[in-house]
């Protein structure tokens, strides 16, 4: 298993995770699947935010997770951001979210000048096991699950 800074990637492996964003979160934000792939395309920066990391088993890719400028409208003043932390759902069950997530803090020291990193989720006990420390609940303000969990990664 490796987690490595993603780039130039072939259009089948872009067309793969833009499926897997599409169907976790773009069809309910009314995206187009062409959107996300675009949202993707651009994404995969590397000398600056936002950055896509992958989670390889051998060749085969089977995750992925983005640092971010922002990913929370109603929270402008934190940044950077963990998002689409995404394992593809054959893998599920089988440690590589948990790899991903152990990875952050290394990935943030080594490509960025940053030493602390934010998420919002709905999980509980999750993010804990991997360093994150829980900050608050927050209002999101978003259409579902409007009532979130604020975690803080200090990389120092």
């Amino acid at each position: 298993m490796e987690i490595q800074l993603l780039e130039d990637i072939d259009e089948a492996t872009l067309d793969m995770m833009s499926g897997w964003l599409y169907n976790w979160w773009g069809q309910a934000e009314n995206y187009s699947l062409e959107a996300v792939k675009t949202y993707l395309r651009y994404g995969m920066q590397t000398q600056r935010l936002p950055m896509t990391f992958g989670c390889f088993d051998g060749d085969r890719l089977v995750g992925m997770y983005q640092l971010q400028w922002s990913d929370l409208f109603v929270r402008p003043d934190l940044y950077p951001w963990l998002a689409n932390v995404y394992v593809d759902t054959a893998h599920r069950k089988c440690g590589y979210g948990g790899a991903m997530l152990k990875s952050v803090g290394a990935m943030l020291r080594r490509y960025t000048s940053f030493r602390e990193c934010y998420l919002y989720t709905t999980h509980t006990a999750l993010y804990e096991k991997y360093g994150w420390q829980f900050i608050s609940e927050i209002d999101t303000y978003l259409s579902e699950q409007r009532m979130q969990r604020l975690y803080r990664l200090n990389t120092n």
